[in-house]
C-alpha cells in the first residue's frame, strides 16, 4: 500500500513540475505562413499591371478601369465569400474550411498562369476571391480558440503581419520573377508555394487544444484559464443556428463601429496595393528597378506598426485609442507626402503613413473576438472582414476612374485621406469608452 502511495505522490510531483508544451505557437506559426502565402496571390496583380508585356497580351493598355476591375472583382468575390462561407467553419470546424479553402486557392493559381485571354483571368480571380473568402475568418477562429484574451494581441498581431511582411518581399521577388522569365511565372510560383500550407494545416493543426495530441496539462491550463465562462467551448451544447449566431454579432452597435473602422481601413490598403506601383512609376517618375523595393515600404513600415500595436494592445488594452492615433497618423503623412516635391522624401513619409494604418488591425480583431463568443467568431470574422472588403473593393476601380478623368494622383490622394478620417472619428468612441 505504501509503495503504491509512493508511486500515486511521484507521478503527481512529475506531473506538477511538467513544463507546458508550446504547440499553440507552433499552431499561430502555420496560421502567420498560410496567410503570408495567400497574400503573395493577391499582389501580383499589382506588379503585372505595370508590366507591357502583360498589358499587351491581355489587351489592356490604357485601360485602367480594367485593371482596377482584376483587383476589384476579387475583392468582390472575396468580401461576399467571407460573408456567406465563414458559417461553413462554425459547422464542420476550421481546419477542414481551411484546407478546403487551400485547395481552391491553388486551382486558381494554377489557372490563372495558364490563362491566355482576359475574361478566363477575371475568372481565376473570382476563384481566388472564394477560396481566399472561406480561408481569412478561420485565423479568428484558431485564436479565439487557442489563445487566452490576454495573449489574443501580439497572437493576433504575429499572424496579421503576414499581411505586410509578405507584400514587402513579394513586391521586388515578383519584379524580379518577371524580369527573369514572363509575368505568368508569377503564379506558378505563388502555385508552389500554396501547397506547403496544406500539408502544414493537414498534419499540425486541430480545431481547439482539447483534441491536439500534442499539448500537454500545463499548456491546456494556461490556454483556458483567462477565458471566461461566456467565452468557454462547450462541446456537449447543441450548437445554435446560422440565424441565432448571426443575431448575437449584428445587433451588437460595437460590431458596426468596428465595421466603419475596418472598412475605411481596406479601402485604403487596396487602393494603394493596386495602384502604388503606377504611382511610383508614372507621377513620381521611380525606374522599373526602383519600383519594385519601394513599393515594399508600406508593408515595413506596416509590419513595425503591427509589432508594436500587438505588444501596446496587451499591456494596456487600449484599443480605441491606438486606433485613433493610427488613423491620424496615416492621414497626416499622406497629406505631407502628396505635397512635397522630392521624389524619394515623398514616397518615405507616404508609406510610413501606410505602414502606421496596419496599427489598427491587431485592435479590431481583437475586439472582436472579445465581444463574441465562440460558436460565433468565424461568423463574425467573415462577416466583419466580408463586408469590409466589399467597400475596400470599390477603391481599386474607383481610382481607376478618377484617374481615367483627372490623369493624376492628387484627387487620389485626398479621397483616400477623407476615407481615413471617417474612420478615425469611430475610433475616438473607442477611446472615449477606453475600449
Amino acid at each position: 500500500m505504501t509503495s503504491d502511495n509512493n508511486i500515486s505522490s511521484e507521478t503527481h510531483t512529475r506531473e506538477s513540475i511538467q513544463k507546458p508544451t508550446r504547440q499553440r505557437f507552433y499552431v499561430l506559426a502555420i496560421l502567420f505562413f498560410s496567410l503570408s502565402v495567400i497574400y503573395l496571390d493577391r499582389v501580383n496583380i499589382s506588379i503585372i499591371a505595370a508590366n507591357t508585356q502583360f498589358l499587351q497580351e491581355m489587351d489592356l493598355v490604357g485601360k485602367p478601369i480594367y485593371i482596377g476591375l482584376l483587383m476589384s472583382l476579387f475583392l468582390i468575390t472575396y468580401g461576399v465569400s467571407n460573408v456567406i462561407l465563414s458559417p461553413i467553419g462554425d459547422l464542420i470546424g476550421p481546419r477542414k474550411a481551411m484546407i478546403i479553402a487551400y485547395v481552391i486557392i491553388s486551382l486558381s493559381l494554377l489557372l490563372g498562369g495558364l490563362s491566355s485571354v482576359f475574361g478566363v483571368l477575371l475568372g481565376t480571380r473570382i476563384l481566388l476571391g472564394v477560396g481566399e473568402g472561406l480561408y481569412y475568418p478561420m485565423q479568428n477562429t484558431f485564436i479565439k480558440n487557442w489563445f487566452p484574451p490576454g495573449e489574443r494581441g501580439r497572437a493576433n498581431t504575429a499572424w496579421i503581419l503576414g499581411q505586410s511582411l509578405s507584400p514587402a518581399v513579394a513586391m521586388p521577388v515578383f519584379t524580379w520573377i518577371i524580369a527573369a522569365w514572363s509575368w505568368r511565372h508569377t503564379f506558378y510560383f505563388s502555385f508552389v508555394l500554396s501547397v506547403i500550407p496544406l500539408v502544414f494545416i493537414y498534419f499540425f493543426t486541430s480545431n481547439t487544444p482539447r483534441e491536439c495530441k500534442y499539448i500537454n496539462k500545463p499548456e491546456l491550463d494556461i490556454i483556458e484559464s483567462g477565458i471566461t465562462s461566456k467565452e468557454s467551448i462547450n462541446e456537449t451544447r447543441q450548437r445554435p443556428s446560422i440565424i441565432s449566431r448571426s443575431k448575437i454579432y449584428l445587433c451588437n452597435a460595437h460590431f458596426w463601429m468596428l465595421l466603419v473602422i475596418f472598412a475605411s481601413n481596406s479601402m485604403l490598403s487596396w487602393g494603394i496595393v493596386t495602384w502604388l506601383p503606377t504611382y511610383l512609376n508614372t507621377e513620381r517618375g521611380f525606374s522599373w528597378t526602383n519600383v519594385g523595393w519601394m513599393s515594399s515600404l508600406p508593408f515595413i513600415f506596416g509590419l513595425l506598426f503591427k509589432i508594436i500595436s500587438g505588444v501596446v494592445v496587451d499591456r494596456t488594452g487600449k484599443k480605441g485609442m491606438i486606433m485613433l492615433i493610427s488613423a491620424l497618423l496615416c492621414a497626416g503623412s499622406i497629406l505631407m507626402g502628396v505635397n512635397i516635391t522630392n521624389n524619394f522624401l515623398a514616397a518615405i513619409i507616404i508609406s510610413f503613413g501606410i505602414g502606421a494604418s496596419s496599427m489598427q488591425l491587431p485592435c479590431v480583431f481583437t475586439l472582436l473576438q472579445g465581444m463574441v463568443p465562440s460558436e460565433a467568431i468565424s461568423s463574425a470574422a467573415g462577416a466583419l472582414n466580408g463586408m469590409a472588403v466589399g467597400f475596400g473593393a470599390l477603391s481599386p476601380v474607383l481610382i481607376g476612374l478618377i484617374l481615367s478623368l483627372t490623369h493624376n494622383f492628387y484627387s487620389v490622394m485626398y479621397l483616400l485621406i477623407g476615407i481615413v478620417m471617417a474612420g478615425a472619428l469611430f475610433s475616438l468612441f473607442f477611446a472615449l469608452k477606453r475600449l
